[in-house]
C-alpha cells in the first residue's frame, strides 16, 4: 500500500479554522493537497452525520477544525463539534473502524504553520492506517 494517498476532509469554521489555512496559504506554508477544506460558519454546525456521510462516501480521515477553547465566535459551537466528533469515534469503534479516522482540533486564525503541520500529521495516521473500510468496499465492489 506504498502508493496510498488518503483522502482527508476538514471541517474548518470561517473564523479561525479557515482563516489559519488561509494563512499558511498567504505565507507559503504547504500542507497536504489530499486535505479537501470544506468553511463552515462554526463547527457547531457539523453533525455528527456529516462526519458519517464523509467517511461513507470515501473519505479515509475527517477532521473537525474550530476556534481555540473559549474563543468561540458563536460561544459554544467548538464545544459542540468537540460532542459530536466524541460521538463518531465512539460509533467507529463499535463498528471496528479506527477512531483516530476522526479528530477535533482547535486553532486561531493566526496559526497557520500550526494548521499545516497538523494537516501533515493527520494525513500521515490515516495513511499508516490505510483505506478506510467504506472506500475498500468501494474498490472491492467496482
Amino acid at each position: 500500500m506504498s502508493n496510498f494517498e488518503p483522502e482527508i476532509v476538514a471541517f474548518c469554521c470561517h473564523y479561525c479554522a479557515y482563516t489559519a489555512a488561509d494563512m499558511a496559504g498567504t505565507r507559503r506554508v504547504t500542507y497536504p493537497s489530499n486535505v479537501k477544506i470544506i468553511r463552515v460558519p462554526c463547527t457547531g454546525k457539523v453533525d455528527a452525520i456529516h462526519l458519517m456521510k464523509a467517511l461513507e462516501k470515501g473519505a479515509d480521515g475527517v477532521y473537525v477544525a474550530g476556534c481555540l477553547d473559549g474563543d468561540c465566535h458563536f460561544k459554544s459551537g467548538n464545544l459542540r463539534a468537540t460532542a459530536h466528533v466524541n460521538q463518531i469515534k465512539k460509533e467507529l469503534a463499535t463498528l471496528g473502524w479506527e477512531p483516530e479516522r476522526v479528530e477535533m482540533m482547535y486553532f486561531s486564525a493566526g496559526m497557520g504553520e500550526k494548521f499545516a503541520k497538523a494537516a501533515e500529521e493527520f494525513t500521515e495516521k490515516i495513511r499508516a492506517l490505510g483505506p478506510s473500510p467504506a472506500s475498500q468496499a468501494t474498490r472491492k465492489a467496482v
